[in-house]
C-alpha cells in the first residue's frame, strides 16, 4: 500500500514544511516592525506578510483534502505533480504578496487554477470508484469516448 500513496506523503511533507516556513517569515516581520502578539495590524509591509501567511493557511486544508482524494481515487503521480505545482505557484504567491498586494494576483489565480484541476480529479475519481463498485459502470470508458 505504501507504494500508492508515497507521492502523496512526500508533497505533504514538503507543504507542511512551505506553511512552517511562511509562519517564520511572520515571526520575523513582527520581530522587524515590533508587532508584538495578538496584534494583526501595522505598517503595509507587516500586513503583506501576515495576509500572505494566513491566506495560505486558509487554502492549505482544502489542499491536502483534495491531494489526497485525487491521489487515491484518480492517479497519485499525475496527482503529484499537480501538488508540486500548486505548492511552487503558493510560494510565488507569498513573495508576491510580500512585496506588494498586486504581486499575488498571477500565482494566486495560478494556484486555484490548479486546486480547481485537483478537484476535477478527484471528483471523476470518487465517481468512477462509486459507479464501479456499486453499478458495475466503467466511467472512464464514457470520458476516453
Amino acid at each position: 500500500m505504501l507504494d500508492q500513496i508515497h507521492l502523496l506523503a512526500a508533497v505533504t511533507i514538503l507543504g507542511v514544511l512551505e506553511q512552517a516556513y511562511f509562519s517564520l517569515q511572520v515571526i520575523y516581520a513582527r520581530r522587524a516592525y515590533g508587532i508584538s502578539p495578538p496584534k494583526v495590524s501595522g505598517p503595509p509591509d507587516f500586513e503583506r506578510v501576515f495576509r500572505a501567511q494566513v491566506n495560505c493557511s486558509e487554502y492549505f486544508s482544502i489542499f491536502l483534502a483534495v491531494l489526497w482524494q485525487a491521489g487515491l481515487f484518480f492517479h497519485q503521480g499525475l496527482t503529484a505533480a499537480l501538488g508540486l505545482l500548486y505548492l511552487y505557484s503558493r510560494y510565488h504567491y507569498f513573495v508576491g504578496y510580500k512585496e506588494s498586494s498586486l504581486g499575488r494576483l498571477a500565482p494566486m489565480y495560478f494556484s486555484t487554477g490548479v486546486l480547481w484541476i485537483l478537484i476535477g480529479l478527484a471528483a471523476v475519481g470518487i465517481l468512477h470508484f462509486l459507479l464501479s463498485h456499486y453499478v458495475g459502470m466503467n466511467v472512464l470508458l464514457f470520458i476516453s469516448l
